[in-house]
C-alpha cells in the first residue's frame, strides 16, 4: 500500500488514460488507475507498466485511494460532476488532464521545451491543427499533430518532434494549471457538450483556460466577429491577432486570403475553399506566421497541397444531379449549421443521441432546405425542428434514410448527413456513423466499394 501522497490516479483507461499511465511509470511515477468499467483487460494493461488497479465501485475503495495520491489525472470523457471528480477536489488534490501533465514533464526535458501551439473551438480544430501541422512541416519542422486528435501529447513527448501542434477540447483544457502555447487559435464558441460541462459558461471558461497562462511573447488569435472570445485574448498578457472572412488581420481581401502584409495565396488554389475552409485556413496561416515558426510561402503551399480529414463535409459522390456529403463528424447544431450555410438546396439527414443542446437551432437556414430526414434517438427533437420548415419524414436505420433522401432530393440538391448530435445510439462513433452512410449511398449509386 502507498504510505505517502505520491501516487497519481489516472482514471479512465481509454486511448489518453492508457498513454497518461505509461508515460508516467516510464519516468518512474507511481501509477493507481481505475475505470468505470474495469476489465479483465485493463487489469493485464495495469500490469504490464506495473500500475495498481482500484475499483472505486467497491466500499471505501474512493476515499481510501484520495489519501495515497497527490495528482488526479482524469480521461477527458470523465465529467466535472462525476464521484471521482468531486472526492478529489473535497480532499484538495490536483486535477491534471493529459496535456497539462505533458506540459510540466516538457518542461523539464534537459534540451528545453519544444515549441508548442494549439487550437480550441467548438468547430474546426482537427482541420485546422492539421492545416497547422502541414504548414509547420512544409517550413521542415517535424511537427506532431496531437491533443483531441487521438494521438495524446504525451505520447509525442519522447519522439523526435521539433514542435507540438495540439487540439485542445474543452475537457482537456478544464483540468489544467499551467498549459501554455507560444501561438493559439480560438475558433469560434457556440453551446456544446453541456451534459458534461453543465453550463454554458462553465464550457466557456473551460476554453478560455487556453490563455490563461500566456506571456507577453506569445500570440492569441481570436475570430474577428466573436466579442466574448475577443474579450478574453485582449485580457489576456498575449499579443491578439485577428482573423476573419472579410475583417481582421487576417483575411479575403477580392479573391486572395491575405495578411498584415499583403496576399498569402488565391482561394482558388485550394483544393476546398467552402467558407469554413477559408477561415480554418486563415486561423492557421496566422498561428504558423505570427509565431515566426512559417513563413507566408509555406502556407501557401500547405493550403494549396491540403486534403481534409475525412467525415467533415466530405464529398462522396454525384448520383442523378444530386451531390452526397457526409458530415458525421458534425455532433452540435452548430457544427451542423457550418454545412447548412455551405448548400443552396439540402436535403440533410440529422439526429442521432443528443447532448444536451438545443435542436432547435438546426433550423438556421430554412431557405435552403428542401427536405429533413431524422434519425436515431433524437428524430423527433429534429421533426418538431424542422416542423413548418420544410417535408420533415422520419428513418429507422441508416439505409432507410439514405433511401428516403434519394426519392426527396432533385436535380441540382445536395444530401448531406450532418447529424447535429452524436452518434452513440446507434454507433460507437462517428467515424463508424459516416462509414455506414458511405456504404449506403455507394450501394445506390452502384459504386459500392
Amino acid at each position: 500500500m502507498t504510505e505517502s501522497r505520491d501516487a497519481t490516479f489516472v482514471f479512465g483507461l481509454a486511448v489518453a488514460g492508457r498513454a497518461v499511465a505509461t508515460s508516467l511509470r516510464k519516468r518512474g511515477i507511481e501509477v493507481v488507475v481505475g475505470d468505470d468499467n474495469l476489465t479483465n483487460e485493463h487489469r493485464s494493461f495495469a500490469q504490464s507498466v506495473g500500475a495498481r488497479v482500484v475499483d472505486i465501485a467497491r466500499d471505501g475503495q474512493l476515499q481510501r485511494v484520495m489519501s495515497e495520491i497527490n495528482v488526479l489525472s482524469p480521461a477527458p470523457g470523465v465529467p466535472i460532476h462525476h464521484a471521482v471528480i468531486r472526492s478529489a477536489r473535497e480532499h484538495g488534490i490536483s486535477i491534471q488532464s493529459e496535456i497539462e501533465i505533458s506540459h510540466r514533464m516538457e518542461q523539464t526535458r534537459s534540451d528545453g521545451p519544444r515549441p508548442t501551439v494549439a487550437v480550441t473551438g467548438t468547430d474546426g480544430k482537427t482541420t485546422t491543427t492539421f492545416l497547422i501541422t502541414a504548414i509547420l512541416r512544409a517550413a521542415g519542422l517535424r511537427t506532431e499533430a496531437v491533443g483531441n486528435t487521438e494521438v495524446p501529447l504525451i505520447e509525442s513527448l519522447d519522439t523526435d518532434a521539433q514542435v507540438f501542434a495540439v487540439e485542445c477540447s474543452s475537457f482537456r483544457l478544464e483540468y489544467t494549471e499551467m498549459f501554455r502555447a507560444q501561438a493559439s487559435a480560438w475558433l469560434n464558441i457556440a453551446p456544446d457538450h453541456l451534459d458534461w460541462h453543465g453550463t454554458y459558461q462553465q464550457y466557456f471558461d473551460a476554453k478560455a483556460k487556453m490563455w490563461a497562462n500566456c506571456l507577453p511573447t506569445d500570440v492569441a488569435v481570436a475570430p474577428s466577429d466573436d466579442v466574448n472570445i475577443l474579450a478574453v485574448a485582449r485580457a489576456s498578457a498575449a499579443r491578439m491577432v485577428t482573423f476573419g472572412a472579410t475583417e481582421g488581420d487576417y483575411r479575403v481581401v477580392g479573391e486572395e486570403l491575405c495578411g498584415p502584409f499583403g496576399p498569402i495565396t488565391s482561394i482558388s488554389r485550394m483544393k476546398r475553399s467552402l467558407p469554413h475552409d477559408i477561415t480554418n485556413a486563415l486561423a492557421a496561416a496566422a498561428v504558423c506566421i505570427e509565431s515566426g515558426l512559417a513563413s507566408t510561402e509555406h502556407v501557401a503551399q500547405a493550403l494549396e497541397q491540403f486534403e481534409n480529414a475525412p467525415h467533415r463535409i466530405q464529398f462522396v459522390t454525384e448520383l442523378d444531379g444530386v451531390n452526397w456529403f457526409n458530415d458525421s463528424k458534425a455532433t452540435s447544431p452548430h457544427a451542423a449549421s457550418v454545412a447548412l450555410r455551405a448548400f443552396d438546396s439540402i436535403v440533410l439527414i440529422a439526429g442521432g443521441k443528443n447532448k444536451g443542446l438545443d435542436l432547435s437551432q438546426m433550423a438556421c437556414e430554412p431557405q435552403r432546405m428542401r427536405a429533413v430526414v431524422a434519425i436515431g434517438d433524437s428524430a423527433d427533437d429534429i421533426a418538431r425542428a424542422f416542423s413548418g420548415v420544410c417535408t420533415v419524414v422520419k428513418a429507422e436505420s441508416m439505409s432507410d434514410a439514405v433511401a428516403q433522401a434519394r426519392v426527396l432530393a432533385r436535380a441540382g440538391d445536395v444530401v448531406v448527413l450532418s447529424p447535429g448530435c452524436t452518434s452513440y445510439d446507434w454507433y460507437s462513433n462517428y467515424g463508424e456513423r459516416g462509414d455506414d452512410f458511405m456504404n449506403c449511398v455507394r450501394e445506390l449509386s452502384g459504386n459500392h466499394r
